[in-house]
């Protein structure tokens, strides 16, 4: 038998077992992150009232634009719109104390959003009220003059919102019955459920030994005031004491604009974990000068772990009027990110070299999850050397759910990025690009993720990115599940491959699983490519399993790979450069 990930959902589970019976593909269920939480789906839930499931089928037309079953997990939603609507599931988790609501409640007329509430039962007796926001989701593509206007003429996006809150009571014990129900005093019109996640929390990290407090220097744990001068000069003391530096539990605000962000280099930051230290950004909007920064940036041997970090900020504009910011940056040598949860910041931008995230969590970013890369300019600092992203959970972003970037930069001078390693991470419900991106680079390594419910662009592309991108010389693409890839944004498929324009990339793209693509499989093309495809599992497709488009030049090894239930009778296989790129075919399906 499997040993799953506790993030995939019991929906999940069952339709990927199904798949395992007589079959000798490497188990599916070994692809993703392995979280401290479990996410159960709404569509795998009990409904109650006049709930209604909400889904996109697989095979039918994919919209043109952006929809709610698209960026839904699971493709699927239940919505409550009357008193006595409601949901509920079998509790998985022993002792659950935590709860994350990613759900959709409607903006308002000025594109402020609004705040809510849900209650919570479990057994059938009232537990808690959950506070819900719409105020961080509902963007506007293209609108006028900014993207969170609703009358501005853009094509609305960005619908879900992840809402966390600590169970009031005794923990929840396993199998007790969950319910969301929509009562009279929850005041919005509808409230839009795609999935819970559950955990039991253990208690505050105790204080290292050799820590400095940011307490002692003047931070507040209470909210009350801001914090960041405290932070900041914590840091600075324990940089010259050769100390770490302590966040104990509370949520401490950071809205000083003056001097950026807090800068970490050379020093290790430990808090007490992410339920219970966390970092406030609460720029003042809009804020009353431009620009000004508030990203953590890391640096030479730096460390940060175990602490929340979250923002105020209400659409894409780094440093702008919006409150926007990277939530962590970083360059130079042999830094560390573990255990951090991070929400509505834009991307974590990761330069340098030797450098690790792990074990952490990102969600409704205004950017890329996690973006490993070499700087864009060329710098010793930021080479992209050696760069790892390992057992991440990631949903709902704002760009790519995980992508390593290798620019030559304007003027062609920046190194190419080498070593990159992603592995075994979770990107879910990417509400703009792809769920996993590859742009660039060489001895590049994509192993054992599970990508679900890209609305926008692939599943997975591998391939480069804009004018000046570095070529993608070499990349290994084993272990990895996609489910459910190519949106709206148009024809976009579960897997583009695609090869260099000036250098041949060579790839081996080998025991990966892609079901119902909502369109082709796997696209493959490009210039130049030379390309290891074996035991593969393409099922499910809307149209085409693989397709080689015009143009590609080079070679193809192609063996024991199967298509399989190919929708309306769609081809399992084709191949439009006959001449110009070679396909050595054994032991296929097709």
């Amino acid at each position: 038998p499997c040993q799953s990930s506790s993030v995939t959902s019991v929906f999940l589970l069952r339709s990927l077992c199904l798949l395992l019976v007589g079959s000798k593909t490497p188990c599916l269920l070994a692809a993703g992150a392995k979280t401290p939480f479990t996410t159960i789906e709404a569509e795998s839930g009990q409904l109650g009232g006049r709930a209604a499931l909400q889904q996109f089928i697989i095979g039918s037309p994919v919209p043109t634009v952006a929809t709610k079953e698209l960026e839904a997990s699971g493709g699927a939603f239940v919505t409550l719109t009357q008193t006595g609507d409601s949901i509920s599931w079998r509790n998985p988790v022993a002792g659950a104390n935590t709860i994350v609501v990613r759900n959709c409640i409607p903006d308002t007329d000025d594109g402020s959003g609004q705040v809510s509430t849900i209650n919570l039962y479990v057994d059938g007796k009232f537990r808690q009220a959950i506070q819900v926001s719409s105020r961080q989701s509902w963007v506007y593509r293209k609108a006028t003059p900014t993207i969170n206007n609703p009358k501005g003429g853009g094509m609305p996006y960005h619908f879900y919102n992840e809402d966390r809150a600590i169970l009031k009571g005794p923990p929840i014990p396993a199998n007790a019955t969950i319910e969301l129900r929509k009562d009279t005093d929850n005041g919005t019109t509808y409230y839009d459920i795609d999935c819970i996640d559950l955990e039991n929390v253990g208690s505050p990290l105790p204080r290292p030994a050799n820590s400095l407090s940011i307490v002692d220097f003047g931070a507040d744990p209470s909210f009350e005031i801001d914090s960041t001068e405290a932070i900041g000069k914590c840091i600075n003391e324990a940089r010259l004491q050769g100390k770490s530096v302590w966040i104990p539990p509370g949520k401490f605000m950071l809205n000083h604009l003056k001097g950026g962000g807090l800068n970490l280099t050379g020093v290790t930051v430990n808090g007490a974990g992410v339920w219970h230290s966390m970092l406030y950004r609460n720029i003042p909007l809009p804020p009353p000068s431009l620009p000004w920064r508030s990203n953590i940036s890391l640096g030479t041997n730096s460390v940060l772990r175990d602490v929340s970090i979250d923002s105020n900020s209400i659409y894409k504009a780094i440093g702008g009027v919006s409150g926007d910011d990277y939530g962590i940056t970083s360059s130079g040598e042999n830094w560390l990110i573990e255990r951090v949860w991070v929400q509505h910041c834009d991307a974590q931008w990761l330069s340098g070299s030797n450098g690790t995230m792990r074990d952490s969590r990102v969600a409704d970013s205004w950017a890329d999850g996690i973006n490993v890369n070499n700087g864009n300019t060329p710098s010793p600092n930021k080479r992209g050397m050696n760069l790892t992203v390992q057992n991440n959970f990631v949903r709902g972003t704002g760009d790519d759910g995980i992508a390593a970037f290798s620019d030559a930069g304007s003027k062609g001078d920046n190194s190419q990025m080498d070593g990159t390693r992603i592995l075994d991470n979770t990107t879910v419900a990417t509400w703009w690009a792809n769920g996993l991106r590859i742009a660039g680079g060489k001895n590049v390594t994509v192993r054992n993720n599970l990508v679900m419910d890209v609305a926008a662009n692939n599943g997975m592309e591998i391939s480069i990115f804009g004018e000046t991108s570095q070529p993608l010389e070499s990349a290994t693409i084993t272990g990895n599940v996609v489910l459910r890839g190519g949106g709206w944004n148009t024809i976009r498929n579960g897997i583009n491959i695609g090869g260099g324009e000036a250098v041949t990339a060579n790839i081996i793209f080998n025991d990966n699983v892609i079901i119902d693509s909502r369109r082709m499989g796997v696209k493959v093309g490009g210039k130049q490519l030379d390309l290891t495809f074996q035991n593969n599992v393409i099922r499910g497709s809307a149209t085409t399993g693989i397709q080689i488009i015009k143009g590609l030049n080079g070679r193809s090894v192609m063996t024991s790979n199967k298509v399989q239930q190919q929708r309306d009778k769609q081809p399992p296989f084709i191949n439009q450069s006959p001449t110009s790129f070679q396909v050595q075919s054994s032991g296929n399906s097709w």
